[in-house]
C-alpha cells in the first residue's frame, strides 16, 4: 500500500512547483509561457500555493527602473519538512530535509540490532529529539523515507529480500509496520534508488538533465535510475538492483569486498565507515581493488548506457570520498567511455553525501512523491 501525500495538490499545481524546483525562481509570465498556460491561470494557481506555503514571493531591489516591478516565484523552504532513515552495518543515519530540499541536520547513532522493530524505536526517539532541537516540531510534517536494502520478493511488492545482517526485515510489510508504529506517513523504498534521487537533486542534474544512473557502493552493491525526472521503479520494483551482475561469492564492486580484502590483509576493521583510517596504510591494497572494481562497473555502466542513454553517471556510496573519486576516475578510463568518441557521451559525477546519500534521498522521496507530476515508472 502506497502512503498518501501529506498534501494533494492538483496536476496543474505539481506542475508549477516542479517547474520552479528544476528552473529556480521565474517570473509568472515566464511560467505561463513555459507551462502553455494562461496568466490568469497561473496567477490563480500561485496564489493558491502561496497560501499552502509552499510558494513564495522573492521580492527583490525595487529602486531601480518604473511602473510595477515583476516579483518571481520560488520554492518556500517553510513549506514543511521531511525524514529519512536508513541502516549501515553499526550505525543509523537520520536525516531532515525542508521542502526546497536543504538538508537541515544530518545525525548518526550507533545502532547493530537486526529487529525492525528496535529500528522504528530508535528513528522515533531520534526524531523526536531532531525536530525539538532543530525547531521544527510546530512544522507541517511532510512524511519519513526509510531506505532499505534488498530486491521485493515475487508477488509480494511490499516485502523485501533484504541483507543477511538485516534477515529481521524479511518477509514484514515493513511500511503497514512502521507507519502503524509512528502514526505517520511512511515510504519504504531501495536504498540504491533513493541514492540515485539524493545525488540527482544535490548535484543540481535536475536542473541540466532528464534522466542519470546511479552507482550505490554500501555494504553491497546496488543502484538507481532517474528517467524523465521520474524514479524508475521498473515492473517489480527492482530497477536497479545491479547486484545481480556480480554472484555473492565471486568477487564484487562492493563495500563488504572490500573490507574482506583490508581483514585478509590485517587491518584491524570491523565496519565500512573505519575504511577511512585504513587509507594510507593500505593505500596498495586499496588502489588495487579500485581498478578491479572499476572494471566491474564499467560493465554495468555501458549496459546502462547503452539502454537507456542516460545525461549523467553518478558514482555514491558508504565509502570514503577519496575511493569514490578514484572509481569515478577508473569509470571515465574504461572501454565504454572512449570506443565512441563521435557519440555523445553521460556527465560523470562523484558523490558530494557519501553514505548519507541513502537518508537524503529517503528525506526527498516524500516531498518528491507530492510534487513530481510523474513521481516513479
Amino acid at each position: 500500500m502506497r502512503p498518501k501525500p501529506e498534501i494533494l495538490l492538483s496536476e496543474d499545481q505539481k506542475r508549477i512547483v516542479w517547474d520552479l524546483r528544476i528552473s529556480g525562481p521565474s517570473a509568472r509570465t515566464a511560467l505561463a509561457d513555459r507551462l502553455d498556460m494562461h496568466n490568469g491561470a497561473v496567477t490563480r494557481l500561485s496564489r493558491e500555493l502561496i497560501a499552502l506555503g509552499l510558494v513564495e514571493e522573492h521580492v527583490q531591489d525595487q529602486r531601480a527602473g518604473r511602473g510595477r516591478p515583476i516579483v518571481p516565484l520560488g520554492i518556500s523552504s517553510g513549506g514543511g519538512y521531511a525524514a529519512g532513515a536508513t541502516l549501515h552495518p553499526g550505525w543509523l543515519e537520520i536525516a531532515l530535509v525542508d521542502f526546497a530540499g536543504t538538508v537541515i541536520v544530518r545525525d548518526l547513532e550507533p545502532f547493530d540490532s537486526p529487529d525492525p522493530r528496535a529500528f522504528v524505536e530508535a528513528v522515533d526517539r531520534r526524531l523526536r529529539g531532531l525536530s525539538m532541537s532543530h525547531n521544527v516540531l510546530r512544522s507541517r510534517f511532510l512524511g519519513l523515507g526509510v531506505a532499505a536494502t534488498g530486491p521485493t520478493l515475487a508477488g509480494d511488492p511490499t516485502r523485501r529480500w533484504t541483507v543477511d545482517w538485516l534477515q529481521g526485515w524479511r518477509d514484514l510489510d515493513l511500511q503497514r509496520l512502521f507507519a502503524d508504529y509512528l502514526g505517520l506517513p511512511v515510504w519504504i523504498e531501495n536504498d540504491g534508488t533513493l541514492a540515485a534521487l539524493a545525488e540527482y537533486y544535490d548535484s543540481g542534474l535536475i536542473r541540466t538533465c532528464s534522466s542519470a544512473i546511479v552507482f550505490f557502493i554500501g555494504h553491497g552493491v546496488g543502484g538507481g535510475i532517474i528517467v524523465d525526472r521520474a524514479i524508475l521503479r521498473g515492473e517489480h520494483g527492482n530497477a536497479g538492483e545491479i547486484g545481480r551482475l556480480f554472484p555473492g561469492k565471486s568477487k564484487r564492486p562492493s563495500g563488504i569486498d572490500l573490507l574482506a580484502e583490508l581483514q585478509a590483509a590485517g587491518a584491524d576493521i570491523r565496519a565500512l565507515n573505519e575504511v577511512e583510517m585504513h587509507q594510507d596504510t593500505h593505500a596498495a591494497l586499496i588502489d588495487a581493488w579500485v581498478e578491479r572494481a572499476g572494471e566491474q562497473l564499467a560493465v554495468a555502466a555501458d549496459s546502462g548506457v547503452a539502454w537507456l542513454d542516460p545525461g549523467a553517471i553518478v558514482v555514491s556510496g558508504a565509502l570514503p570520498l577519496p575511493i569514490l573519486h578514484a572509481l569515478g576516475a577508473a569509470l571515465e578510463r574504461a572501454d565504454w567511455a572512449t570506443a565512441f568518441p563521435h557519440l555523445p557521451r553521460p556527465k560523470m559525477h562523484v558523490s558530494r553525501l557519501g553514505s548519507w546519500a541513502a537518508a537524503v534521498g529517503a528525506a526527498l522521496l516524500p516531498i518528491h512523491q507530492l510534487v513530481a507530476p510523474n513521481a516513479e515508472r
